[in-house]
């Protein structure tokens, strides 16, 4: 099965972090604060921690590791759709050390700004009802278009 929605660019939003803050907990916030159900985020900058994970398919759950010490943000890309009527943030962070090194996964709470500027392009659904995201049987994630268990 294929979930497609037809979209259209609403408006944008752009802003930044607080040092300190949780990337994470902070681009909720603003999701709420700014009421977006649906869209596509980015942000460039650099934290002095990390949390991120990474899905073990054969065990069907998210394996966290911690990174101490500060990163630049290469890249942070996700999507924002509902969970339980509440927009949630799904994002993947590629961080490099000073060497040029990378670590990236799936974007988890634990991850803190040093700096952080973000875009936010909402979108609204061409037929009215936001993508929202529910458990998916077969891979047990929470995507798109899942089945209840």
């Amino acid at each position: 099965m294929a979930i497609r929605q037809a979209v259209e660019g609403q408006r944008r939003i752009m802003g930044r972090l607080e040092k300190g803050a949780d990337i994470l907990e902070g681009l909720s916030a603003v999701c709420r604060e700014e009421n977006v159900s649906m869209g596509r985020i980015e942000a460039i900058g650099a934290v002095t921690g990390a949390r991120i994970g990474y899905y073990d398919q054969h065990a069907g759950t998210y394996r966290y590791s911690s990174i101490h010490g500060g990163r630049e943000i290469v890249s942070l890309t996700g999507n924002i759709s509902l969970s339980e009527g509440n927009p949630m943030i799904h994002a993947h962070i590629a961080l490099a050390d000073r060497e040029g090194r990378m670590n990236g996964g799936h974007l988890a709470p634990g991850t803190t700004v040093f700096a952080c500027e973000y875009l936010i392009e909402e979108f609204s659904s061409v037929g009215g009802t936001p993508l929202s995201r529910s458990p998916d049987r077969e891979t047990g994630l929470l995507l798109w278009g899942g089945e209840e268990r």
